[in-house]
């Protein structure tokens, strides 16, 4: 490995460093309580180091969300090239994201974090990045809606609206896993998520097939 390389690649571990021992202290101190000193000192890096790389923290966390929605972007966009159909595509991008909760966890909690939070943290300009990640995944669902419409499968309906409130409505529903061990003790959560999917997206369809409720037990 040539001098260059090694320097792209150390350049990227200690980006990665920084950007893990913030994720760290967000869960920890909060935002308010997280300063660059405290990333620079958990990192063993100086402070001028860290604003080599980020300009500030809202940045870094910014940064966080960005690389998340890039990966979830790719697995949405996986998934629906597998169903068949638009409402078989839906599902499996709804899916998708149940999955980016599970295997992308440190993503997931991110954004889950600055969903919940009560009021916006980062200023417009950063903003406006975070949500032009987020709304090329709203892209995907609203073509599929479209399609769905085109072919007389799914009932007219805004396709922007429509997927928000589904995206929106399977987040919320992912926050009920903690309860998997305790209200759905004997109930397949997965499976109780796909059915969710299934039964909101029957609501646009022109010929519904309701999910198969009895199948599940809780």
């Amino acid at each position: 490995m040539g001098i260059q390389e090694r320097r792209i690649r150390e350049k990227a571990e200690r980006r990665a460093t920084i950007l893990d021992a913030a994720r760290t202290l967000l869960f920890k101190e909060g935002i308010s309580g997280t300063s660059v000193h405290q990333i620079a000192k958990m990192t063993e890096l100086s402070v001028g180091t860290i604003y080599l790389y980020f300009r500030s923290k809202e940045e870094i966390f910014a940064t966080l969300q960005e690389e998340g929605l890039d990966i979830l972007k790719r697995m949405a966009e996986d998934a629906g090239k597998e169903g068949a159909t638009p409402t078989e595509k839906l599902i499996k991008m709804a899916e998708s994201y149940f999955e980016f909760s599970s295997e992308q966890k440190k993503y997931f909690d991110i954004f889950n974090y600055f969903i919940s939070a009560p009021k916006v943290i980062f200023p417009p300009p950063l903003k406006l990045k975070i949500d032009a990640h987020g709304k090329k995944i709203l892209g995907l669902v609203e073509k599929v809606i479209e399609s769905g419409i085109a072919s007389g499968e799914f009932n007219e309906v805004v396709p922007k609206v429509f997927a928000l409130s589904f995206w929106g409505t399977m987040h919320g529903l992912i926050q009920f896993r903690k309860f998997e061990a305790t209200l759905m003790k004997k109930g397949d959560f997965s499976r109780i998520y796909t059915h969710t999917a299934a039964y909101f997206i029957n609501g646009i369809c022109k010929k519904p097939t309701p999910p198969a409720w009895k199948s599940l037990s809780v």
